[in-house]
């Protein structure tokens, strides 16, 4: 337990900096500063350490999002938001694995924050939506769809790389890959 003497807590105003300027420093240190209160949380609430972990890492996914997103207001501490969202996903993971009392024992203050949460798990299902529908749009399109949307490659790139005759047939091609994809997506 002396070990948590040592943890650097950084400001609130450090951390949000620290995540719009991508510092994996800040990131590591809100790691540390708060996790033992999610532990404490979850394994009070029929829960264990990797249950925790996995809780508090998609906790640190929410605040992120929402801080990068740029309509991150905090009308609290950090740390209380924090616990906040932990107590949401915990509450919400209970419920689904049937472990769910109908009480939990807090350990801090909390704000209601169903909305980032649910937020959060609508971004997840589309994102898992559109992964599914790439998987089925089969070859040439899947490449050309991540080619141009994740690789950030130019059409010139990608008409070289499929043999297309100019960069206006490629073009043409990931217009109908596009449609098709969309299709795909919300036939689901």
């Amino acid at each position: 337990m002396n070990n948590q003497l040592n943890v650097e807590i950084p400001s609130d105003s450090e951390v949000i900096i620290g995540i719009l300027n991508n510092s994996d420093s800040v990131l590591k240190k809100l790691y540390l500063a708060y996790f033992p209160m999610v532990l404490q949380l979850v394994i009070s609430n029929n829960g264990d350490e990797d249950e925790a972990k996995d809780i508090y890492q998609e906790a640190i996914i929410v605040l992120y999002n929402k801080v990068k997103r740029g309509d991150f207001e905090l009308s609290s501490k950090l740390k209380t938001y924090i616990y906040s969202i932990c107590r949401r996903l915990w509450l919400k993971r209970l419920k689904q694995l049937n472990r769910y009392g109908g009480d939990i024992k807090d350990m801090q203050e909390y704000l209601p924050v169903e909305d980032e949460v649910e937020m959060h798990d609508e971004r997840d299902i589309q994102l898992n939506k559109m992964g599914d529908a790439l998987k089925l749009l089969g070859e040439p399109c899947k490449t050309i769809m991540e080619d141009f949307y994740m690789h950030n490659r130019s059409m010139q790139d990608i008409c070289e790389r499929f043999g297309y005759t100019n960069a206006d047939n490629a073009k043409t091609q990931k217009y109908k890959c596009l449609q098709r994809l969309k299709k795909l997506f919300f036939q689901q």
